[in-house]
């Protein structure tokens, strides 16, 4: 498993705050605001990427509402270029640059992959328990989404711990052996992101809340006026881009193994051109509510979405 801080020693506090933000990310970049000072170097380890028609599955922990769960539905189904939305920049856009691994990558021709809103299924109930392990506990979430051509994503509420969230980690992503099917078994990939509304908004869900470490500056308004939601958007987004480039730990990345930097967790802390530590860098502001954002998706929704690393310019790539 991709995991977020086997190795945790960060040069600058700053990095603490946007690295919690990219729960596959285990390492700090050389420390510079300026991302093109000292390239990064990605590697790729001539492993699978995912390919084909993914069905992003939802399996929702604890209490959600309904609107809550439409701002993370509305997103996953803004990233298929099927339907863009007519308002740039969009989330489409920010998701077509993933393309770039793709080509780069030593497949015989070039394969394409196609993302598409799966199935949702709630656990309201808290089955499981309110403290869980990632190891175990998330795992056992996961298999219950569909285990062929899928990634399962996992979303924890608010009030349900997890071993090294908020202390190390928002979330993380990984793979699962799956069950029997037509008498093989192989691996599914999947994701688990939790709500730190309550627990640790100023690490998972910054620049929407004050960061408790490093330099302070007004906490921005959220796109979809949850703090929490609109963080957790945020690393679904880097996670989903690190799964399908380094879906089992032999794709793209740089650095160790155990905790590697990948295609978005190698651009902490940035959303748009000027950013720099403590500032998320000049995004667009909606007129009417205030909030931030970088990206336009369906139904009217607007998101905040990392910078993406370029791997054919080595440098971080943003949609504003």
């Amino acid at each position: 498993m991709a995991a977020f801080a086997s190795s945790y020693l960060l040069l600058q506090l700053l990095l603490l705050i946007s690295l919690f933000h990219f729960g596959s990310a285990g390492r700090s970049l050389a420390e510079t605001s300026d991302q093109t000072q000292q390239p990064i170097l990605f590697q790729y380890h001539n492993g699978p990427l995912l390919t084909g028609k993914i069905s992003i599955n939802l399996i929702w922990y604890g209490n959600f509402k309904p609107s809550q769960r439409a701002i993370v539905s509305d997103f996953i189904t803004s990233l298929s270029t099927s339907s863009p939305s007519t308002n740039q920049p969009s989330v489409a856009t920010w998701w077509k640059s993933i393309e770039k691994y793709y080509h780069l990558s030593n497949a015989k021709k070039t394969s394409s992959l196609s993302l598409s809103l799966g199935n949702q299924i709630l656990d309201e109930s808290y089955s499981l328990g309110k403290s869980l392990s990632v190891g175990k506990h998330i795992k056992q979430l996961a298999a219950k989404g569909g285990q062929s051509n899928a990634i399962n994503v996992v979303l924890t509420s608010s009030d349900v711990l997890i071993d090294g969230f908020c202390s190390s980690k928002c979330g993380t992503h990984g793979s699962s052996k799956s069950s029997f099917i037509r008498g093989k078994s192989s691996k599914f990939a999947y994701i688990w992101v939790g709500n730190s509304e309550t627990q640790c908004p100023g690490q998972c869900a910054w620049p929407f809340h004050q960061p408790i470490y490093g330099p302070q500056s007004p906490p921005l308004v959220a796109p979809n006026n949850d703090v929490g939601l609109d963080g957790m958007v945020i690393n679904l987004a880097g996670l989903l881009a690190g799964t399908v480039t380094n879906p089992f730990g032999n794709g793209f990345y740089q650095g160790p193994k155990e905790a590697p930097l990948e295609a978005a967790s190698a651009c902490p802390g940035v959303y748009a051109k000027g950013a720099y530590p403590g500032y998320a860098g000049d995004l667009l502001v909606d007129a009417t509510t205030g909030a931030s954002y970088n990206a336009n998706g369906l139904n009217g929704k607007k998101y905040l979405l990392p910078a993406l690393f370029d791997p054919s310019t080595s440098s971080c790539s943003t949609l504003v």
